[in-house]
């Protein structure tokens, strides 16, 4: 079989190295264009690195470019990790069509965040789905889904990088073989069940200290390592990137007001939101590095009673 590799970053990367790995026949790969200054893509170094053409068109519009993938005479698309639109008229070149990698159990958390927002939104499971892409934001037939728990703690880069991310590998490896085999499923997606998030970006991410604790403490989770969530300390930014719930065991019990920063030691500073409080861990502040919060208070001078947001 035919196949051509489309992505970008670790992840195509790695998905390219594995068919690799196995023998498959890769024909060529397409790579997300660098922007101005970028470093080289790394799917596109160990593309190049295994002597495979590259191909990197802005868009996926224009007729020419779906002639240039047909002069592969291509079997397969495998598509790991892709962000520009891809219309029907390309998908539907190769003669086994194109498969996607998408990092949520559809339909649910169709975009491009799909991993952030069942942590900030409090599920206790998440997973993947290989599904045949259509004209539609992640509404293709499904191939097959794995999933895998979120625990209290998680955080965007565990959930990802220690199972999405290889979780998401092997799917891919077993898809092919499910399309070779012609045992691949296309199973439709429920739309009743369906549901969109837009992109989890800075204006998602500011913490709201009058939230209950749990809520804030799954924002800062939700959004670690990426975008960071945040609050204000005076005119400078700070982002949280860990923390610790410190739930009240009655609503006398939170003292302070909300926002309010109740202890500081080497360990961090606490804060006090609506039903309890956070221990605030790690930090990094607007013009720094990321530090632990202790080092940071004692740095800048943060003392009890100063309030944040």
């Amino acid at each position: 079989m035919r196949i051509v590799v489309h992505g970008q970053q670790a992840f195509g990367k790695a998905v390219l190295e594995a068919l690799i790995a196995r023998g498959e026949t890769i024909v060529g790969v397409y790579v997300a264009p660098e922007k101005p200054g970028a470093k080289p893509d790394p799917l596109k170094e160990a593309a190049l690195a295994a002597k495979l053409p590259v191909f990197q068109p802005a868009s996926y519009r224009k007729p020419e470019v779906w002639e240039e993938f047909r002069k592969l005479a291509p079997d397969l698309q495998v598509m790991a990790f892709v962000t520009l639109f891809v219309p029907e008229e390309f998908l539907k070149i190769p003669t086994q069509g194109s498969i996607q990698y998408h990092p949520s159990l559809l339909p649910r958390y169709r975009g491009p965040s799909a991993i952030n927002w069942p942590i900030i939104n409090g599920d206790d499971e998440t997973g993947l789905s290989i599904f045949w892409p259509d004209n539609g934001l992640d509404t293709g037939d499904v191939l097959l889904q794995r999933k895998t728990p979120i625990g209290p703690d998680d955080s965007l880069g565990s959930v990802y990088f220690d199972r999405l991310f290889p979780m998401g590998v092997e799917a891919m490896l077993e898809a092919v073989d499910l399309v070779k085999a012609e045992k691949a499923p296309r199973l439709k997606q429920d739309e009743t069940l369906a549901t969109y998030e837009g992109r989890c970006g800075a204006e998602n991410a500011r913490i709201d200290w009058g939230k209950p604790w749990r809520q804030v403490h799954n924002l800062i989770r939700g959004c670690n390592p990426a975008p960071g969530a945040w609050t204000k300390h005076g005119d400078q930014n700070l982002q949280i990137f860990e923390g610790r719930p410190l739930p009240a065991k009655s609503p006398k019990g939170i003292g302070g007001k909300m926002g309010e920063i109740v202890e500081v030691d080497a360990e961090g500073f606490t804060v006090v939101c609506a039903d309890g409080r956070i221990k605030v861990l790690r930090v990094k502040p607007g013009d720094g590095a990321k530090v632990k919060a202790g080092e940071w208070a004692s740095a800048s001078g943060v003392a009890v009673g100063a309030r944040l947001g």
